[in-house]
């Protein structure tokens, strides 16, 4: 590989290589460390699983590369890709929360129903080639069921014992241990991403009762179709989606017996967000728990409800269309 790079640079100057899944090629971080010494060499490394950031590039790289995690597409890219269509943000933003932001979805004009049989091909591709090939699942039909309940549960809180129990409900046997894997591995090929509880009081991260959700909300519709009942967790998934793309690190907030829904951090920021799909006039619940939070960072509840945005006690009520557009929270 990297004799076949030399040759191909050789002579011509400042050059710009772009290597994808290059975490296939064993021996990789070698060949981008003498690229770095010895070559003009601008180096875009990509690809589709967390072992391209294993410890090996912080033994070879030390200091010398930057991160980058590519999410799926926001809203405001989604526009972008669609800003030839005569429709409005409201219908945009409804279409986005029923197809989700693959770029290869955003690009074409497909029914529904085709959307979630291109994205059930993209999440079959990457659990057959970074999951199961990888790691020699033998049991996949098991390895499925598992797959299916996290995605069916997203942004519900659960434990690998919970999933344990489940399928022992189903008369079918695995170890926590085994699911404890099976996680970590949607993990690192980018299904799921995990979110764990912070303690607001405590300002700890508790190690029980992780949430999780998905790349991308279209992999729900694609193994479970749409519909209505699912719009509280497509809209908790999509604002901790956007979050983590703008860099927060991003929690479940615990205020003694209280949740909420997700506290943001990067550097000297935090955010502090609840998500409900309607606001209900004869309850103050999602603003009474913002209320205890005894700061002053930005307080939000975000919903798809466009009658009830506001302030309150100096807690923004805004609708979803807002908060993904808004250049600073």
């Amino acid at each position: 590989m990297y004799k076949d790079l030399k040759a191909a640079i050789a002579g011509k100057g400042r050059c710009y290589l772009l290597l994808d899944e290059v975490q296939e090629v064993k021996g990789w971080e070698k060949v981008v460390n003498s690229l770095l010494e010895n070559a003009d060499a601008d180096i875009y490394v990509t690809g589709s699983n967390s072992k391209l950031m294993s410890s090996e590039i912080s033994t070879y790289l030390t200091g010398r590369y930057v991160s980058i995690p590519v999410y799926t597409l926001s809203f405001r890219e989604f526009l972008q890709f669609k800003k030839n269509r005569n429709s409005s943000r409201s219908e945009l933003l409804e279409e986005y929360i029923r197809k989700g932001g693959f770029p290869l979805i955003a690009l074409g004009e497909y029914e529904d129903q085709t959307v979630w049989q291109i994205v059930e091909g993209i999440y079959h591709t990457v659990v057959s080639r970074d999951i199961v090939k990888r790691h020699h699942i033998a049991k996949q039909d098991l390895f499925d069921r598992v797959v299916r309940f996290v995605i069916e549960n997203m942004g519900k809180t659960f434990s690998a014992n919970a999933i344990s129990m489940f399928l022992k409900s189903e008369h079918r046997t695995v170890s926590v241990e085994t699911i404890y894997n099976y996680l970590r591995w949607l993990e690192q090929a980018f299904i799921i991403y995990p979110c764990k509880r912070f303690d607001l009081q405590g300002k700890a991260v508790l190690k029980t009762q992780e949430k999780y959700y998905l790349a991308d909300v279209s992999l729900k519709y694609a193994l479970f179709g749409y519909n209505g009942r699912m719009r509280s967790a497509v809209l908790e998934n999509i604002i901790y989606l956007e979050m983590r793309r703008r860099g927060f690190d991003v929690y479940i907030g615990k205020l003694g017996t209280r949740e909420i829904d997700f506290v943001a951090q990067k550097r000297d920021e935090t955010v502090y967000v609840q998500a409900c799909v309607s606001v209900p006039e004869d309850s103050t619940r999602e603003t009474d728990n913002l209320l205890e939070i005894p700061d002053n960072y930005p307080k939000y509840v975000v919903t798809l409800d466009r009658l009830a945005t506001g302030n309150e006690n100096g807690i923004r009520i805004v609708h979803l269309e807002d908060f993904l557009l808004a250049d600073k929270w």
